[in-house]
Formats: C-alpha cells, structure tokens, sequence
C-alpha cells in the first residue's frame, strides 16, 4: 500500500468510527447474501458481539496498516482462530466483497474510487498475511 492509501483508509475510517456498528451490519447482511455457506458460520453466534469484535479488530488493523511489526502479530491469531471457525481460503473473495459493498453503502458518495482502491489493497495485504496463516499455522505459531 502507498502512504496515501493508508492515509485515505484511515481517514474514511474515521467517517465510519462514530457508529461502526452500522457498517458491520452491512458487512455481514452483504457476506450472508452473497455466501450462503459463511452465514452457516454465524448460526450460534451472538451477532451483537461479533459485530463488536467486527469493528475492533478493523480498529486495530486500520491503525496498523504502514506498521508490519504490529499488523503481522495481530493477524496470525486471528487467522487461527478463524480456521478453528470453519473459514476457508475461499471465504476471502466474499468477505472481501461484502466489506467494499458495506463500505460503499456506509460512506455513500464519498466512496470514491481512490477510497475503494485503497480499501482494496488494504483487504488484500490482510488478506494474503491471513491466507499464508492458514496455510502454515504451525509456522504462524512460532
């Protein structure tokens, strides 16, 4: 990502941190439309606090995204709990999907292309940590 991408998704970021809840309402009403197996994911799952621990860990993401040495450590747990979920390498292309649709339906028109793009890249530098995770979670584990 380039300095101005982490600058333009941090500062969108701060539209959505007044009431995050709503963007994760739409992150996940858009992943169980567009995914029905991820829906399955969440049928025992207290969706208040999972939109919660949602936006929490976008919290610490978005501020870590130009510090490898915070964002990498951050990413390797979640990545195991998640294959401890029932998430597959699959699940990334609709999660990665309902987010940008979320974050458009959340920002409206200021969800400009150079806003998109920048989410963009950023989902897909936590994505392809999350994805080496789950491929090698004992080395992740060191």
């Amino acid at each position: 990502m380039s300095p101005d991408q982490v600058l333009l998704v941090r500062s969108s970021w701060t539209l959505v941190n007044s009431n995050p809840d709503v963007l994760a309402e739409r992150f996940y009403s858009h992943l169980f439309e567009i995914d029905e197996s991820a829906s399955r994911l969440f049928a025992a799952v207290d969706m208040t606090a999972q939109r919660a621990k949602l936006t929490q860990s976008f919290d610490v993401i978005v501020h870590a995204l130009d510090e490898p040495e915070r964002l990498l450590p951050a990413l390797a747990p979640l990545a195991r709990r998640h294959t401890g979920y029932g998430v597959e390498v699959r699940h990334f292309d609709s999660v990665r999907d309902a987010l940008l649709w979320a974050l458009a339906d959340t920002y409206g028109s200021a969800f400009t292309a150079d806003v998109r793009e920048a989410w963009s890249e950023a989902y897909a530098l936590v994505a392809s940590v999350m994805k080496r995770a789950f491929e090698r979670p004992a080395a992740v584990a060191r």
